[in-house]
C-alpha cells in the first residue's frame, strides 16, 4: 500500500525490499492511489531496488477505487506510470510483457459502455510506451471472463478468506471453513494467467463517521497455513501468488514491520507486531517455488492471539465490535515446525507452566489452545526432556485483557528466535 508510505525515504525502502527479499520473496506489488506524492514514493521505491542491485522486482497495481476512470483522459495518469518504470532493470515482466494489475476496475469504464471496451482501450492507450500484461481483480462473475479478452489473466483478491460465512453458517462449516474459489476463476479463464491471494488475517474498524468498515473474516484455523498448503498443492495451475499484504495496516493483515503513516489504524496496530509471519510465509514460499518444502534446520514455535475474549466489552470505543465477531474462537494458534519428533507444552498462564502437553512429528504441525482472560501465550519445545524452542512473550508485550480499552480483533503474533 503505496498510500501507507507518505514519509517514506529511498533508505525505508530499502529497508523493506531487502528483508522481503531474504524472506523468500520476489516483489512488491505496489498499490497506487492519485495522489502525485504516491508517485514520488514510488520513484524512490524503484530507486531503492536499484541502489540495491539485488535480483528484485516491482510492479503497479492501480486502485480503481481512487484513481478516476469515468473519462477517457483518466488514462493519462495509467500512462505516466508506465512512461516512468515500463523499462525500469527492476520492473516485472510476465511473458516478455509489463505486469500490470489492479484493485477492481470493473467500474472504471474510460467513457466506453464495457469492461471489454474499456479496458481495450487502456492497453491500446499504452501501447507505444510498453505491451502490457493485465491481471486485474475486477469483482465480477467470472462467467464474463471469455467476452473480457483484455484480461490477460486474474488476480482472485477475495480467495484469501472465507468471506461466505455468516453468524449463521452451521458449525461444521465454520471450522476450516472453505477456500475453493479460485477453480471457478481458473476454468473461466480459458488458460489465462492466474494469480492467486494468500493472506493471514482480516479485521477493520472503522466507524461511520470515517471509512464505514468494520468487520472480520474468520482467520482462525490456522488460515495462513491452510491456504499455503492448498495453493501449493495446485501450484500447477497457478502463475503467480500475491500475499495480502505487506503494510496494510487498516485491514490487519500486514506482514511487514509496521512503519510509515497507519491509515488512522493505531488503536488496532500499535503494539501488534506481525513481522513473525514473514519467517513463517518463507517456508510455504520456498515449496511454492521449488515443489519441495525446505528442510527445517531450527526448530522453531510461531503463535499469536486476540488481545481479548470476543465477547469482551470495550470501555472507550465508540466503534461497535466488528461485523461476524462471532464467528471466531477464543483460541490462540500454534504453528510448529520440528526437526525431529518433540513434546509440545502449551500454556494460557503467565509464569509457571499450567496447560496441556501435545506429541508433534517432524516437520509442521498445528496446535490451538483456549485463550484466558488476564493470561497470556506460551509455548515451549522439548526433546528428550530438554527445551529446544520456546516462545513465551511477556506480560508487557501482551496480555488477553479481561476490559479491553477498544475493540481489538487484530492479533500479537510471536515466534521463537530464527
Amino acid at each position: 500500500m503505496v498510500g501507507n508510505t507518505y514519509p517514506y525515504t529511498i533508505h525505508d525502502w530499502k529497508e523493506d525490499i531487502a528483508l522481503a527479499s531474504a524472506r523468500g520473496i520476489d516483489a512488491l506489488c505496489l498499490n497506487v492511489g492519485p495522489e502525485e506524492w504516491q508517485y514520488e514514493s514510488v520513484a524512490r521505491s524503484y530507486a531503492a531496488a536499484l541502489v540495491l542491485g539485488a535480483p528484485f522486482k516491482l510492479f503497479i497495481s492501480f486502485d480503481m477505487t481512487a484513481i478516476p476512470g469515468n473519462r477517457r483522459q483518466d488514462v493519462h495518469l495509467l500512462r505516466k506510470y508506465l512512461a516512468a518504470y515500463a523499462h525500469h532493470p527492476h520492473q516485472l515482466l510476465y511473458h516478455g510483457k509489463v505486469l500490470v494489475s489492479t484493485f477492481a476496475g470493473q467500474g472504471s469504464l474510460f467513457g466506453h459502455a464495457t469492461v471489454q471496451e474499456a479496458w481495450q482501450f487502456v492497453k491500446d492507450s499504452l501501447k507505444d510506451i510498453a505491451r502490457v500484461h493485465l491481471i486485474p481483480s475486477f469483482f465480477i462473475d467470472p462467467r464474463h471472463y471469455p467476452h473480457i479478452t483484455a484480461m490477460d489473466g486474474y488476480f482472485n483478491w477475495n480467495g484469501s478468506w472465507p468471506i461466505h460465512l455468516t453468524v449463521d453458517s452451521p458449525r461444521d462449516e465454520v471450522e476450516c471453513a472453505k477456500l475453493d474459489t479460485d477453480r471457478h476463476h481458473i476454468h473461466h479463464l480459458g488458460g489465462r494467467s492466474f494469480m492467486a491471494a494468500v493472506s493471514p488475517w482480516f479485521f477493520t474498524h472503522y466507524g461511520t463517521e470515517s471509512w464505514n468498515k468494520n468487520w472480520i473474516y474468520r482467520g482462525d484455523d490456522w488460515l495462513f497455513v491452510r491456504r499455503w498448503t492448498q495453493l501449493i498443492a495446485m501450484r500447477d495451475q497457478i502463475d503467480i501468488v500475491q500475499i495480502i499484504s505487506w503494510n496494510d495496516y487498516g485491514e490487519s493483515h500486514y506482514i511487514g514491520p509496521i512503519k510509515g503513516a497507519q491509515p488512522n489504524s493505531e488503536a488496532w496496530v500499535d503494539g501488534f507486531p506481525h513481522d513473525a509471519w514473514l519467517d513463517l510465509n518463507e517456508y510455504f514460499a520456498h515449496a511454492f517455488k521449488t515443489g519441495a518444502y525446505p528442510p527445517i534446520e531450527r526448530d522453531r514455535i510461531f503463535m499469536w492471539s486476540r488481545p481479548h475474549l470476543k465477547d469482551a466489552e470495550a470501555t472507550d470505543d465508540k466503534v461497535p465490535r466488528p461485523d461476524r465477531w462471532q464467528l471466531t474462537d477464543d483460541k490462540f494458534w500454534i504453528v510448529v515446525l520440528a526437526r525431529a519428533p518433540a513434546e509440545v507444552r502449551l500454556s494460557a498462564a503467565d509464569g509457571a507452566y499450567h496447560g496441556r502437553s501435545w506429541s508433534v512429528k517432524e516437520g509442521l504441525s498445528t496446535l490451538s489452545h483456549p485463550m484466558a482472560a488476564g493470561g497470556g501465550m506460551r509455548a515451549t519445545m522439548l526433546r528428550g526432556g530438554v527445551a529446544v524452542a520456546e516462545c513465551a512473550p511477556t506480560h508487557d508485550e501482551f496480555r488477553v485483557h479481561k476490559r479491553p480499552r477498544t475493540h481489538n480483533f487484530n492479533v500479537f503474533v510471536a515466534a521463537s528466535p530464527r
